[in-house]
């Protein structure tokens, strides 16, 4: 379509493409990061949230991406809804940015292996002393994160009709009011990048960049335009 419309030839278009696309990956450590304030505005201004989440920095989760992998290595790729993916985490500030985003890993990766790996790399996800982020129950229980408690109501719809009766509900209904900010986020990234749902035909590793430079260019847009949420 490219190629037609400003009469190059589809080399030419691939090859800036690719140009671009190295260019927007190496903004990454500029545009994807931590804000600099040390509680987030939308938990020092909402009594609901403060100060019982003031050293809450965001919400992490994982959210599986379409890819087109080699026929032999298909089933590490396939999710647990069918269709070959790979599983991105991401983690997000409540300014509906991305702090940190790690792409590439096989569909069928449960959550917490990928975390695992996330802060086991030398560049890879961190948290500063005394913060913490939110987490759904796949996540397990470890330092930096905290999951709601197992055992007692969570969903919000479970507390339509009769309130918190204890701490522990008290918790578990504003933890998901909190966490459910990343799947806005990544809701929003879906919406603005359809190349995202898109049948792949780039090899893998440029599938991955694909996502990295989407989440990059969607952290632009927040810092000019805060309110293009497209909703």
């Amino acid at each position: 379509m490219i190629g037609s419309r400003y009469y190059r030839s589809t080399e030419t278009v691939h090859r800036y493409f690719r140009v671009v696309l190295r260019a927007i990956l190496k903004l990454y450590k500029l545009v994807i990061r931590l804000p600099n304030e040390s509680i987030p505005s939308e938990i020092r201004n909402n009594p609901r949230f403060y100060p019982y989440f003031k050293d809450c920095i965001g919400a992490l989760d994982g959210t599986h991406v379409r890819a087109s992998i080699p026929l032999s290595i298909h089933g590490r790729f396939r999710s647990r809804k069918g269709g070959t993916t790979q599983n991105v985490l991401a983690a997000i500030t409540f300014d509906l940015k991305f702090s940190y985003v790690l792409a590439g890993w096989e569909g069928s990766a449960h959550d917490s292996r990928i975390l695992s790996d996330a802060l086991s790399r030398p560049s890879g996800l961190r948290i500063p002393e005394g913060n913490y982020y939110l987490a759904d129950v796949g996540y397990g229980i470890r330092n930096g994160y905290i999951t709601p408690y197992r055992g007692v109501r969570y969903h919000l719809k479970e507390f339509s009709a009769q309130g918190p009766e204890n701490a522990k509900e008290f918790f578990n209904l504003r933890h998901p009011s909190l966490q459910i900010t990343i799947e806005h986020v990544l809701g929003i990234l879906k919406k603005r990048f359809f190349v995202l749902d898109a049948e792949p035909f780039w090899n893998f590793q440029t599938q991955v960049d694909i996502v990295l430079a989407c989440c990059i260019i969607h952290n632009h847009i927040m810092g000019v335009d805060p309110s293009d949420l497209l909703n």
